[in-house]
């Protein structure tokens, strides 16, 4: 484990007081986790675009096609 110091406002350091108090942590173990927490959400949004953007591109049409009118994009009737 790595000790850091790190700077509050008054607001939110007295709100991480409460958080961790109402968690039975301390204020340290608590940012860790949410820390910890927002390192796994983002590398797992980024691998997400990785594996998008590692797909094969595929055309909005057919060659020779012309593109659905904006009616036709909307049209909900097909969804009743």
């Amino acid at each position: 484990m790595k000790n850091i110091t790190i700077t509050l406002d008054e607001e939110t350091a007295r709100w991480v007081r409460i958080e961790a108090a109402k968690r039975g942590t301390s204020v340290s173990r608590l940012v860790g986790h949410m820390l910890g927490e927002r390192r796994q959400k983002e590398s797992e949004r980024r691998a997400a675009l990785e594996r998008y953007m590692a797909r094969p591109r595929e055309a909005l049409k057919d060659a020779g096609s012309s593109y659905p009118s904006r009616e036709q994009l909307y049209d909900r009737s097909v969804l009743r």
